[in-house]
């Protein structure tokens, strides 16, 4: 699934942010603001969360979502797709340009180019995942509005499970892709594929670091250590409130 040619080839300055156990708000503001923010440089974002958090899609129904009501926090992203329950996982986020050879063409081309960076970085850890494809998955369920209970081809599975749940929003020339990848399950969305039932390791960290070699390996990408900077901090602080915000969760 590794890309050939120049695209992998080139080795692109890409900036790498870690901000664990950070809050829910301060989560998706901050994948705001490197949205938001032109001067901002290519950045991949790994992070967990804390409280444990359920994200709604951004055109979700409250009411759509049973565990909505019994999640510990809620958020609302500024990306579609269903909801996703935060705990057992590492998030990444990358956000470039447009014209980046990533997110070049087709956005289900740039899907596979995500997916087989993810797809890489499962394989370093022993979990062989592929592209769903028109294969049976035996995560999928009606009803729940969740992430992980309704899969597409694109989506990445192992066990006949899908383990890998992401989105994109793009906005004047700039794209934010962010994802989740399962360490493990938790009661809000049961039996789906997990890094740790496969591997019996749980490691967010080494995830994460694997993440970071192979998407240098599939996609051309050479990182350095970074932190958000000044202006980036304060529009997540700023928009961070929005998506806690009781009239912004049920607004649909």
């Amino acid at each position: 699934m590794a890309e050939t040619g120049a695209e992998s080839t080139l080795a692109r300055p890409w900036r790498r942010i870690t901000t664990w156990e950070a809050p829910p708000g301060f989560n998706m503001g901050l994948d705001e603001a490197l949205l938001e923010c032109e001067e901002s440089p290519p950045t991949l974002r790994l992070y967990t969360w804390n409280p444990q958090t359920l994200s709604l899609g951004y055109f979700q129904r409250f009411a759509d979502v049973p565990a909505a009501e019994h999640a510990e926090s809620v958020v609302r992203r500024i990306t579609g797709g269903g909801a996703i329950h935060h705990a057992n996982e590492l998030t990444f986020s990358l956000t470039t340009s447009a014209n980046d050879p990533l997110y070049r063409g087709p956005i289900a081309d740039s899907y596979r180019r995500v997916h087989s960076a993810v797809a890489r970085a499962l394989g370093e850890l022993g979990v062989e995942a592929d592209l769903r494809g028109k294969a049976a998955v035996e995560s999928d369920r009606e009803g729940t509005g969740m992430c992980f209970h309704a899969s597409t081809a694109l989506d990445l599975v192992w066990d006949r499970r899908k383990g890998v749940g992401s989105a994109q929003r793009r906005r004047r020339g700039r794209v934010l892709h962010h994802g989740s990848i399962k360490l493990g399950t938790t009661p809000l969305e049961g039996d789906i594929a997990t890094v740790g039932e496969r591997t019996g390791r749980s490691q967010v960290r080494e995830l994460a670091d694997a993440l970071e070699r192979a998407l240098a390996q599939t996609q051309g990408m050479r990182f350095a250590a970074g932190v958000p900077t000044p202006a980036e901090r304060a529009l997540a602080h700023e928009r961070g409130t929005r998506f806690i915000d009781p009239a912004f969760l049920r607004r649909r």
